[in-house]
């Protein structure tokens, strides 16, 4: 037996490389990375995937035999990374950006090589307190007092869930009470929430889908009427959900005036900053979401604001015992893991048991360049959002959405004496810039109507890049009015 475990061994000795392979293994990964940053500037923000490269994927082969890791990255870099959206890219401004952070990276290679279990102290003392250490530092930037917590989560989704969970068991909702139980949020709350009510068992509450006024906000004097019908209904209304920075617009709900709704008649107030609650870095961000400790959860996502990998989110409760009593859980083998009352492992306020150690993503960008780094770059951002639409603004036949709260706006081609085909030419516009390439922007509807939506939040979005994106747009308009608007109007 044991000769057959020694082949065994002998065998499976690939798996742990030496020093040499390592250096070669890690030469090539650098390589790699720095060939990638050092092309960013200059690499198509979007690229069309075709069939063939989808489909040698789908057929690639998992064999028993080893590949040369050069041959390796061939792959990666031609039919994983290239096709689809560049969101590394300075030239892409669809949905929120995500980051791309090279020191972000770099915590995150840290991260997996030591393997450190984030999920409770006990397990890895350092990595549990550092996570601990970065919720805190959130929860200072919103203004939350002692006593607030939270967890890194893998996205905005999972956050969100999680504060909805809470609130549930806070208001002590049953199955027979969701039928008469109220959420309050509006039309441009994102979808993820409603997905979370539907996760969380809840789809059968009634949805009340608030009023906005012009600048697209919930209104607050729609909420507070809302509440009073449904309560002398004899319903019982137990969750606000406001936003700040909603994804169609950027607009930030009046949060102050819908805080002292919310407190006056004992809802849970659950704001979704995952896009704008990093803006809490800039002054102006936080003149702009004044109001927001009045909540009792808060979501944040690092991937947007922070410019970190995606796979980064955050859920901060005023209160964390909230969060442990939502996530309350016993189990004979974890009994090592109890760290005594008052004192939470991230397992015991979130739903992940099995938890990657995300915070070195965070920590080490935060320490390595400082917060006033963060700070500069989106206060940049900012400017370069109002400078990007005041040019929209001016230039022909160009209706653009109002000033942005943040760095989102939204705008659309309307020639004049073409209003039946607004839509479609818009449309065709959108198509010829993806197949260009060079700059990417995502679309939406409002009041049914087509717009796109231009977001600035890459780290690597500047003034050059932002009159890259001007030009484009003016060459791929004037394109489509060339090529396209008389066939278009042709009967068929």
């Amino acid at each position: 037996m044991k000769q057959a475990i020694r082949e065994l061994q002998k065998r499976s000795r690939s798996l742990e490389p030496d020093i040499q392979i390592r250096q070669d293994i890690n030469e090539a990964g650098n390589k790699f990375s720095d060939d990638f940053y050092d092309s960013v500037g200059t690499q198509k923000a979007y690229s069309a995937p075709e069939a063939e490269s989808i489909n040698k994927i789908m057929n690639d082969r998992l064999g028993e035999e080893p590949i040369a890791f050069d041959e390796l990255l061939k792959f990666v870099g031609t039919e994983v990374v290239t096709p689809g959206l560049n969101t590394t890219s300075g030239n892409h401004y669809g949905y929120i950006p995500g980051g791309g952070l090279f020191t972000s990276a770099v915590g995150d290679y840290i991260a997996a090589v030591t393997n450190r279990y984030a999920g409770v102290f006990f397990a890895s003392p350092g990595a549990a307190a550092l996570e601990t250490r970065l919720i805190n530092w959130m929860a200072e930037m919103i203004g939350y007092p002692k006593g607030a917590g939270g967890f890194l989560a893998s996205g905005g989704s999972m956050a969100n869930m999680t504060a909805i969970h809470a609130a549930r068991d806070h208001a002590e909702l049953k199955a027979a009470d969701f039928e008469s139980s109220v959420v309050y949020l509006s039309s441009q709350t994102h979808h993820c929430v409603a997905r979370a009510l539907n996760i969380c068992g809840l789809n059968e509450c009634k949805k009340r889908f608030i009023a906005l006024d012009e600048r697209f906000r919930m209104n607050p004097k729609a909420l507070e009427e809302a509440i009073a019908k449904d309560r002398a209904k004899g319903l019982k209304p137990w969750l606000i959900v406001a936003s700040a920075g909603t994804t169609d617009l950027g607009a930030i709900d009046p949060l102050e005036d819908i805080g002292k709704i919310a407190q006056r008649e004992n809802i849970w107030y659950h704001i979704d900053a995952a896009y704008g609650g990093f803006f809490l870095l800039a002054d102006e961000g936080r003149e702009k979401l004044k109001g927001i400790s009045m909540a009792d959860s808060v979501v944040l996502d690092p991937h947007k604001g922070m410019f970190l990998p995606y796979g980064s989110g955050a859920l901060v409760v005023k209160d964390v015992t909230h969060l442990a009593h939502a996530h309350n859980f016993d189990a004979n083998y974890m009994q090592d893991a109890l760290v005594g009352e008052a004192s939470y492992s991230p397992s015991e306020i979130s739903p992940e048991l099995s938890k990657h150690f995300r915070g070195l993503r965070l920590w080490f960008p935060l320490k390595l360049h400082g917060t006033k780094a963060f700070k500069s770059s989106l206060e940049e951002k900012l400017q370069l959002s109002r400078y990007a639409w005041s040019r929209m603004k001016k230039m022909k036949d160009i209706e653009v959405s109002p000033e942005p709260e943040l760095t989102t706006f939204t705008f659309r081609w309307k020639p004049q004496g073409k209003e039946k085909i607004w839509d479609e030419i818009n449309h065709n516009v959108h198509l010829a810039i993806l197949e260009e390439g060079e700059v990417f922007l995502s679309t939406t509807k409002i009041h049914d109507q087509f717009w796109f939506r231009m977001t600035i939040l890459s780290v690597r979005t500047h003034l050059e890049e932002v009159e890259r994106f001007l030009t484009a747009i003016q060459r791929n308009i004037e394109k489509i009015q060339k090529d396209l608007l008389e066939r278009i109007e042709k009967p068929q």
